[in-house]
C-alpha cells in the first residue's frame, strides 16, 4: 500500500492511503488514517536523520492483521525543510517534505522574530527550491511605530523577491488573501512559538479547532501548543471560479533556533536572490563579498539595491558556517 504521512508522533505515523486521497477532504479523514510503525532495520541504513519519516512523505507500508501497518519504504522526496537536531549536533531533523510553499510566520512583538531567524529559513528554502513567503501575524496590535517597521521589512523582502503579508488571525485581517494564495498547494507554516501558527490555520480553516497558546508575560516568548508536525487536508474554494481545490496545510511545533545543515560558505550568497542577481559583476569568481575589491554585492549594498540588514545577516551566517556554529 502507498500512503501519505499526515502526522508523526514519535515512533508512530498516521498514514492516509493514496486510494483514499480523493475523499479525504470530503469525509471525516481522521477515520481513514492507518497507524504505522517503521520497519525495525530501516533506521540502520546510515541515516543521520532523527526522523527518517516526516510529514509529507509518500511511503509504502504493509497492512497487518491487527489493523496497524509497517512502513518498509520511503519514496524519494521532491524537496524538504531540514535543520540540525536540537540536542544531537551530528544529526538532522526533517521538518516536512514535498512542499509547494513555505510560509514563515513572524511577529514584530510578543514575541519578536529576528530577521536573522527569517533569513536562515529563507536560505534553506532557496537551497531546496521551495518558494517562500513571509506572513507577519498580529497586525491588529500594530501602532504607528510597528507599522513603520513592518513597511520597512516588507520593502526589504519584497525587493529580494518574497511576498509579504500582514494578517491578524484574531481579527481576520488579510486572511482571505492568504487563503487564496495557498489554495491547491502543500504549505508548511513555520516560525517561533507564540507567533500564532495554529491560530492562523484556524482562521484559514475554522473547522480545524487547533489548540492555541499564549505568550509568557515573563519571557515574552511563546509556549509550545503543537507537539508534533501534522498535515491537514482541506478544500479551499476559489471565489472567481467557485471551484474547490485540495490543499494540505502543515502545522509544526515552534522553532527556538534554526540550525542550518550542509552549507558551504562559498555557496551561501547564491541563496540570497538579490545577491544572486549581481554575482556575475564580481571581479573574482570566488568572491566572498566581505573584503574583496570590485565586489558587485558590496557595491549594490552601498547603492541601496541590497539592504544593509540582509547583507549583515549574510555576513553573520557566513562567519558561523566557517566557525562550525550554524544555529541562530
Amino acid at each position: 500500500m502507498v500512503g501519505l504521512v499526515i502526522r508523526t508522533t514519535g515512533s508512530w505515523y498516521k498514514v492516509l492511503p493514496k486510494e483514499d486521497l480523493e475523499k479525504a477532504v470530503d469525509e471525516g479523514w481522521e477515520k481513514l488514517l492507518v497507524d504505522c510503525r517503521l520497519r525495525g532495520n530501516y533506521r540502520l541504513r546510515g541515516n543521520k536523520q532523527t526522523n527518517p519519516v516526516a510529514v509529507g512523505d509518500w511511503v509504502e507500508y504493509l497492512p497487518q492483521e491487527d489493523g496497524f501497518g509497517v512502513i518498509n519504504e520511503v519514496h524519494d522526496r521532491r524537496n524538504y525543510i531540514v535543520r540540525k537536531a536540537t540536542k544531537l549536533s551530528k544529526q538532522t531533523h526533517v521538518i516536512a517534505a514535498n512542499l509547494d510553499r513555505l510560509c514563515i510566520v513572524a511577529t514584530l512583538g510578543l514575541p519578536r522574530t529576528s530577521t536573522g531567524f527569517i533569513d536562515r529559513l529563507l536560505v534553506t528554502a532557496e537551497a531546496y527550491h521551495i518558494p517562500a513567503c513571509l506572513v507577519f501575524n498580529k497586525c491588529d496590535l500594530y501602532e504607528e511605530t510597528l507599522w513603520k517597521i513592518h513597511n520597512e521589512l516588507k520593502s526589504i523582502y519584497e525587493d529580494a523577491g518574497y511576498p509579504v503579508y500582514a494578517v491578524s488571525a484574531l481579527k481576520g485581517d488579510g486572511i482571505e488573501q492568504l487563503r487564496q494564495m495557498i489554495t491547491g498547494q502543500t504549505v508548511l507554516f513555520s516560525g517561533h512559538s507564540g507567533v500564532g501558527k495554529s491560530a492562523l490555520l484556524n482562521a484559514i480553516a475554522p473547522d480545524l479547532h487547533l489548540r492555541v497558546g499564549e505568550v509568557s508575560e515573563w519571557s515574552m516568548k511563546g509556549k509550545h501548543t503543537t507537539t508534533f508536525a501534522e498535515m491537514f487536508p482541506l478544500n479551499i474554494t476559489q471565489p472567481a471560479s467557485n471551484v474547490l481545490h485540495r490543499s494540505f496545510l502543515i502545522d509544526t511545533p515552534g522553532i527556538k533556533e534554526f540550525g542550518m545543515v550542509d552549507f558551504s560558505p562559498e555557496e551561501l550568497s547564491h541563496f540570497f536572490p538579490e545577491m544572486r542577481r549581481v554575482l556575475h559583476g564580481c571581479h573574482f569568481a570566488n568572491c566572498t563579498h566581505r573584503h574583496e575589491p570590485h565586489c558587485a554585492v558590496k557595491e549594490a549594498v552601498d547603492q541601496g539595491i541590497i539592504s544593509v540588514e540582509r547583507y549583515n545577516n549574510y555576513l553573520g551566517i557566513y562567519d558561523q558556517i566557517v566557525n562550525g556554529n550554524e544555529t541562530w
